[in-house]
């Protein structure tokens, strides 16, 4: 099969590779739809985070079933799923609870499989896979394109709002404009804020965050970006804050924007052990987040959301590719041509 293969820093490019084949018996094999490039693949794409040379990559994905293990029953052959970057088993204390993200038997064994492919071996598919009613071509492009951001990115922003507790009426900043701080602003706008303010640098992202529901957008960083949210929000702060970048600045910033006794929900990956947490301290502000719950939102909110065309978060994808062009679906997004790029496997 034909999968994207990282080659070293700067290189991905499409390999032939064998096809998966169900290891486990808990393991299901997919014929991939779609699939994407995520921001956070960019760290090792750029050398910053360490990753191993010649393994197949991507994490996002929707397909067609086409085998399964003897313990998977959930799911059938010919089924649509979406394919979430978590593999969650549904039933240890940490899916008990709602977070599958950090299920405690995701790992069932060491092999490192990708998404951005033709085929996906995906572990866990008694309980991880997400199943969508009816057929692909059951649905439109931009439909198709919707569902596929629930593998990751529309859960992940639904993850910073639900964790920093936005709730009615809510005033809310979203740090970040890429796809998941754009799927933020959904999220803050479905649970109902009533002011959103992103923080964003790029008409492109500005006109899109506004499209989805941002009621002020500001650009300036640092201090002044701290200045301009305390004049829009008359001094008091926001009353909760998504900060979905990772960076030192994004996350000290989300804190000093916060009003006192809010909840910052954390989704950036982080980029420096290091954190000063006086902040938190003297304002009585809480931080929570990390690994999205993927299935778990998915099925709680998410899929009847774009079902119902209630939100349209696929529109995250400004470019799209084949498996031939992956490396120019990085490039885009490594330059910043584009906000999330798209991989169109198969009809």
């Amino acid at each position: 099969m034909k999968t994207a293969v990282f080659v070293e820093p700067g290189k991905v490019e499409a390999q032939e590779l064998p096809k998966p084949t169900v290891k486990n018996s808990t393991d299901a094999v997919l014929k991939i739809v779609r699939a994407c490039v995520c921001g956070s693949d960019l760290w090792w794409y750029r050398g910053i985070n360490d990753r191993q040379k010649k393994t197949p990559v991507g994490h996002e994905a929707i397909g067609i079933v086409e085998t399964v293990g003897s313990d998977v029953t959930n799911v059938q052959p010919g089924d649509f799923v979406i394919a979430p970057f978590t593999h969650g088993c549904g039933h240890c204390a940490a899916c008990l609870a709602g977070f599958d993200g950090d299920c405690e038997n995701a790992r069932t064994d060491d092999e490192i499989v990708g998404y951005q492919g033709e085929y996906l071996r995906f572990k866990n598919a008694d309980w991880a896979l997400v199943k969508v009613p009816g057929q692909p071509s059951d649905y439109s492009d931009a439909q198709l394109n919707d569902l596929l951001t629930l593998a990751d990115v529309m859960a992940t922003g639904y993850h910073a709002a639900a964790t920093a507790e936005v709730k009615d009426g809510d005033t809310v900043v979203v740090m970040g404009d890429g796809a998941v701080g754009l799927c933020g602003v959904i999220a803050a706008k479905l649970r109902g804020a009533k002011r959103i303010i992103a923080m964003s640098r790029h008409a492109d992202r500005q006109a899109l965050a506004t499209e989805f529901g941002a009621t002020d957008i500001v650009a300036e960083r640092g201090d002044d970006a701290v200045k301009r949210v305390m004049d829009l929000t008359d001094g008091a702060g926001a009353d909760a804050v998504l900060e979905c970048v990772g960076t030192a600045q994004s996350v000290e910033t989300a804190v000093k924007v916060a009003r006192a006794g809010a909840v910052v929900g954390r989704v950036g990956v982080p980029q420096k052990a290091e954190m000063n947490t006086n902040d938190l301290f003297w304002k009585n502000i809480g931080l929570r987040g990390g690994i999205a719950s993927v299935t778990t939102y998915d099925r709680a909110v998410l899929l009847d959301a774009v079902l119902k065309g209630e939100i349209h978060p696929g529109k995250v994808f400004t470019k799209r590719f084949d498996l031939d062009h992956v490396a120019d679906a990085y490039d885009a997004m490594d330059k910043r041509e584009a906000i999330k790029s798209l991989l169109v496997i198969s009809e």
